[in-house]
């Protein structure tokens, strides 16, 4: 039960992702599908978050062909898991970054260059716990577009 609530729970993730990439490459579902090589209302599931009859697998390489480079987490409870983007395969996603995705892959990059083994193990722990941060922050933004609530109710 848990595996299954954590494996809807990244395909969730993944097509939140995908369909933010969807919004940007075109004025219509039509051209966005198009250009991610996938039928337009199967675009459409993705962005609707209809998602629990795609695989993985499916949603993985439509991220692959909108250049998105993915790092999957589980976790022990469902609500660990999480698809988090670390850049884009072409150009630069950083500019568009929050202050709080910035932060910790500052904090990685860092890490590598001046800890021992066992630190850069606790600096990637911390790190995991800022990008679940970042992941939990845009979860909230993402229900507070759909939904229409402000911050402060949630």
């Amino acid at each position: 039960m848990k595996a299954e609530a954590m494996i809807q729970s990244l395909r969730r993730d993944i097509a939140l992702q995908v369909s933010r990439v969807a919004r940007r490459l075109g004025d219509t579902q039509l051209i966005a599908a198009q250009r991610l090589g996938i039928p337009q209302p199967t675009l459409s599931k993705i962005i609707n978050g209809r998602v629990s009859d795609l695989s993985i697998e499916f949603l993985l390489r439509i991220a692959a062909r909108a250049g998105l480079a993915m790092t999957l987490q589980t976790g022990r409870e469902a609500h660990e898991a999480g698809a988090f983007i670390s850049g884009l395969a072409r150009g630069n996603a950083q500019s568009s970054s929050s202050r709080l995705a910035q932060e910790a892959r500052r904090s990685l990059v860092e890490s590598g260059r001046r800890f021992t083994p066992e630190e850069r193990l606790e600096a990637f722990v911390e790190h995991n716990e800022l990008l679940g941060a970042v992941h939990q922050a845009g979860r909230a933004a993402e229900k507070r577009r759909v939904t229409g609530l402000p911050k402060s109710t949630l």
